[in-house]
């Protein structure tokens, strides 16, 4: 039996739990991770900073003429 089938086995209230159980764990999961980052010491520094902007692709626009229609006139 697959995960999915199992859990479209189980009964309504059952799953209902089982998706709030996994909400649960994410949200405990975003709530401690600042926390440990900071306590094992990844806090990126201003260096690690300015080198992740250099990395940030920069989007420009270019102004050009209306298109014309590609369709050739009859």
């Amino acid at each position: 039996m697959t995960l999915l089938q199992t859990y479209k086995g189980l009964s309504p209230k059952a799953r209902l739990g089982v998706g709030f159980g996994l909400l649960a764990w994410g949200l405990v999961g975003l709530q401690l991770s600042d926390k440990a980052e900071e306590k094992l010491g990844y806090t990126p520094t201003e260096q690690d900073r300015v080198e992740l902007d250099k990395m940030i692709p920069k989007i420009h626009s270019v102004s050009r003429e209306k298109p014309s229609s590609s369709l050739p006139s009859q």
